[in-house]
């Protein structure tokens, strides 16, 4: 059984709508390959809208514009709605997975020229542990140093349903300004949670990984490749926003 925690990248999304039965390998199925670069497009198509949201939120001397908030929101809440059309409608993932990545840039750009205007490099930082991250459990995960077992799959699910619920809470309490204590602090329970948050995501990667691998071996047809990298995406870029989180916990107490 194929299982992931990220809700882009589910068992039924290799099963034939028609005879509920996966579907079989033929000249126009899924390959690793295929995933791999379309992955790295939609990743750089996302640095393109990002860098161009950073140039219109922050300025030279590190102050933030009214702008930044059009960008954070409009990203924000369009990348939301781009994704939920992709994961109900698989087929179109070859135009929607490139407008996610490029309005989920504007998100990432804005957020991250946030972060930047009050810790001086954390970006930086946050972009290289993002990718540091991503090539080590590939590493792992290619070597069979870590395995996606059925109990390490399960594992990680609940606990990404548990953060998911945490904030969901955090959401709605936030409406009443009501705020969840130290949790969301620079106390060492708010850096030990962010710390428990950003290995979940992590271990999302290997799920991702096994998830691709099964498709690709199952011949899922050609365009699962575009939503294959959509749902790598979706996972790197919580993670990236979690070591910001993370980051911007530590250098507060500095």
């Amino acid at each position: 059984m194929f299982r992931s925690g990220n809700p882009a990248l589910q068992e039924s999304t290799f099963l034939d709508i028609g005879t509920g039965s996966v579907v079989r390998r033929d000249a126009d199925a899924m390959t690793l390959n295929g995933t791999v670069s379309k992955t790295g497009l939609l990743l750089l198509l996302a640095l393109l809208t990002a860098a161009f949201a950073w140039s219109q939120t922050l300025t030279p001397e590190g102050e933030v514009l009214p702008a930044a908030r059009l960008y954070l929101l409009g990203g924000a809440i369009g990348g939301f709605i781009v994704a939920m059309v992709t994961i109900f409608k698989t087929q179109w993932s070859p135009v929607t997975a490139p407008l996610y990545a490029l309005l989920e840039g504007f998100f990432l750009g804005a957020i991250s020229a946030i972060y930047e205007a009050r810790f001086d490099g954390i970006v930086f930082q946050a972009v290289l542990l993002t990718f540091g991250t991503l090539f080590a459990l590939l590493f792992a995960y290619r070597s069979g140093v870590i395995k996606a077992t059925e109990n390490f799959k399960l594992g990680v699910v609940a606990a990404t349903g548990g953060i998911a619920l945490v904030y969901l809470a955090t959401l709605v309490l936030g409406f009443f300004n009501i705020s969840i204590p130290f949790i969301h602090e620079s106390g060492l329970i708010g850096i030990g949670f962010s710390l428990f948050v950003v290995v979940i995501a992590a271990l999302n990667l290997v799920l991702d990984f096994d998830f691709i691998e099964n498709g690709v071996q199952q011949g899922a047809p050609k365009y699962m490749e575009w939503y294959g990298a959509f749902g790598l995406m979706v996972t790197l870029v919580w993670l990236y926003i979690e070591f910001l989180r993370l980051l911007s916990k530590l250098q507060s107490r500095n």
